[in-house]
């Protein structure tokens, strides 16, 4: 691993990412369950922190697998937040993809850092961890 020193702080990055499915006539989308603080069993959207040489899409897609089973489709950036405290942790960057899934293409499975996974309906959402609220309502503004 290659060590890096810099005269200023650096904030960690991750990538986040908005699917959404017709489910039973409903617009939904898929939230994760933390299994972890911070935010421990409240629901997020599937995501997490980029490794050293990967790009953020690939981030963002091999974080939606492995936390819930499902392989992205085409990925569509629609925004990025950098506001300080949005993640208990320290400086936390995100870039947040959008794509849509086909729901007959497989259920859905909890893995990884994600006690559950489901789709909830748009206008039924539950409490979300970090701000993931502003970030789901840009993706349905994103269109």
């Amino acid at each position: 691993m290659t060590r890096h020193c810099y005269d200023w702080p650096r904030p960690a990055v991750t990538a986040d990412i908005a699917v959404f499915a017709d489910v039973d006539g409903a617009a939904s989308i898929l939230l994760i369950q933390r299994m972890h603080d911070p935010f421990a069993g409240t629901w997020a959207l599937p995501g997490g922190f980029l490794d050293e040489g990967e790009t953020l899409e690939a981030c963002a897609a091999r974080e939606l697998h492995e936390e819930t089973g499902l392989v992205a489709g085409p990925l569509r950036l629609f925004g990025t937040y950098s506001a300080p405290g949005r993640d208990p942790r320290g400086w936390t960057v995100t870039a947040a993809y959008r794509t849509r899934a086909d729901r007959a293409t497989g259920e859905v499975r909890a893995g990884d850092d994600a006690a559950d996974c489901r789709w909830f309906a748009l206008d039924g959402l539950p409490e979300l961890a970090f701000d993931h609220g502003r970030i789901i309502a840009d993706a349905v503004a994103a269109g």
